[in-house]
This record gives C-alpha cells, sequence and structure tokens, in this order.
C-alpha cells in the first residue's frame, strides 16, 4: 500500500512539473514594441530620457528615435548648429540626438568671445558674452582699464577698472531665441581678487565711488522692447549677477539684436575697483 501512495504522489509530480513547464511566460518590459516606448519616452526630460535608455536594448534603441529629439530640440536649432558647428559637419546626416547632444555643450562663438549651449532640461538656449565682447569707454587706456588672467571667469579673463570719471560697458548680440522670456545680467565684482598661500582674498583698496549714486543698467531689443533700472553695486569681493532687464521672442525662426549696458557717468566723482566679468542671458 504504501509504494501505491508513492507512486500516485510520483505520479502527481510528474503531472504538476509537465503542466508548469508548458505554461506561458509573464511579459516583461522587453516585450513592449519599440514604437510604444518611444511615444511614452516624448513625455520626459532629456536627462530622464538617458537614464531610460538603460533599461534593456529595447529602450536603448526607442530613446535614439530622431522624433523623440526633434520635439526636445528649439524651433531655432538650424540657426544655432550653423553658428556652433564645424563647416565640415552636416547636419542633415546627424541624428536629432547627435544635435541636440552637440548644442548642449558649452560652444564658442565669434572669435571664442561668447558661449552659447541649450539648456539639458529645457532645450531653451542660454548665452555668455564676455568682457572683451563689449564696448568699454576706456578699454584701450591702460590708466583706466585693464584686462586681468583669471580662472574665475570661464574666458579666463576680465576687464578691470582702475579709476575712472565716465563709466560705460555696452553689449550687443544678435541671434534667433526660441519663444519665451529671457533676463540679461550682469556679472560684476568690486574688488580685485587673487590666490595668497593657495588662498582667495580680495584686494577692494581701490573701490570707491560706487555708493554716491546708483548704476543705470538699460535694455533695448531690434523690435521695439525697452527697460531701465537702477542699483547701487555691493558687497564688495563677491561676484554678483545684477538684473539688467527682460525680453520677450514671440516670433521665432528670426534673429532678433539685442543691446544692453551699464553706466554711471556722474562726472563729479570718480568710480573704481570694479570688475566686469561678462553678461548672462537666459530663459526667465
Amino acid at each position: 500500500m504504501g509504494a501505491a501512495v508513492s507512486s500516485a504522489n510520483s505520479d502527481q509530480g510528474d503531472a504538476g512539473s509537465s503542466s508548469s513547464s508548458s505554461s506561458p511566460s509573464s511579459p516583461g518590459l522587453g516585450d513592449i514594441p519599440e514604437s510604444c516606448i518611444s511615444s511614452l519616452l516624448m513625455n520626459f526630460d532629456p536627462p530622464d530620457i538617458c537614464k531610460l535608455a538603460r533599461v534593456n536594448r529595447a529602450f536603448h534603441r526607442a530613446s535614439s528615435a530622431d522624433f523623440i529629439w526633434e520635439s526636445k530640440l528649439p524651433s531655432t536649432y538650424k540657426f544655432l548648429a550653423q553658428k556652433v558647428l564645424s563647416p565640415h559637419c552636416n547636419i542633415e546626416t546627424m541624428t536629432k540626438k547627435e544635435i541636440y547632444a552637440q548644442l548642449c555643450r558649452p560652444n564658442l562663438i565669434d572669435g571664442g568671445t561668447k558661449e552659447v549651449w541649450l539648456d539639458k532640461c529645457s532645450g531653451q538656449v542660454c548665452l555668455l558674452l564676455s568682457s572683451k565682447s563689449m564696448k568699454i569707454t576706456g578699454i584701450d587706456d591702460r590708466r583706466y582699464w585693464n584686462y586681468i588672467p583669471t580662472d574665475e571667469s570661464r574666458f579666463q579673463s576680465i576687464a578691470y577698472l582702475r579709476q575712472m570719471w565716465w563709466v560705460e560697458v555696452v553689449g550687443e548680440v544678435e541671434l534667433e531665441f526660441p519663444i519665451g522670456t529671457y533676463s540679461v545680467f550682469f556679472r560684476l565684482q568690486l574688488g580685485k581678487a587673487s590666490k595668497k598661500l593657495g588662498r582667495r582674498v580680495c584686494n577692494v583698496a581701490q573701490v570707491h565711488g560706487w555708493d554716491i549714486k546708483p548704476v543705470r543698467f538699460q535694455l533695448s531689443t531690434s523690435d521695439g522692447q525697452k527697460s531701465t533700472t537702477e542699483c547701487f553695486l555691493n558687497s564688495p569681493g563677491e561676484w554678483a549677477h545684477y538684473h539688467v532687464g527682460d525680453f520677450e521672442v514671440e516670433s521665432p525662426n528670426k534673429p532678433i539684436k539685442i543691446k544692453f549696458s551699464l553706466a554711471q557717468i556722474d562726472c563729479t566723482h570718480t568710480k573704481g575697483g570694479l570688475c566686469v566679468d561678462c553678461a548672462f542671458i537666459c530663459p526667465k
């Protein structure tokens, strides 16, 4: 009887094993069609798309679809690509993902005096203009201004004002911006920084005249937008971003010229000790 029970249990076990091996496996992520994955990825920001591309091979292939990255590129990407890419590069033979990756890197233009890139998350245009790209009154007279090499600037150089009565710095740029609102800032510092024994020190001995009257910041565009603000420069020894103004872009694929300036032209007193690094244009 014991043998009969053992035989019966063995038969049931074999039957269960046979039933289990013949059942279909559960569907996984690898079974999702690539077209569906690509459509899903369009709803994510570029950094998240790159993370999801590591899930498996299907996600990796789907994440490279041109229509995904074209939706992330600004409408002005062809204009930007022509400015920043090598003349030997043909954007018609590049994938949209390759174009996006190239434009997201800091790209020097106009002889290395400006830097343009796309924000990795929003795909909006950002721009830096060095002090050497601007018109500075008296810059050629070393009694007033000097260019100083420094690793505190992305352009490795800043303009330093020793002393002057008429202080005026003007910047201009013409570029195709995507639709949106943009802000313009000056990056300035009172005092001249240097390193001693490996530590940063800032000499403020020549800083004077900025607490008497405010600096005037002005912004204008080729389509008639204008703004003016005034403020005192403060916080000696620290880099600060001073807001010049905002402008709106309503017509894409059309160049817009932006002109901005800072000025303190009250000739009743001298001003000195000012460092001008760059101007920064970014989405508001």
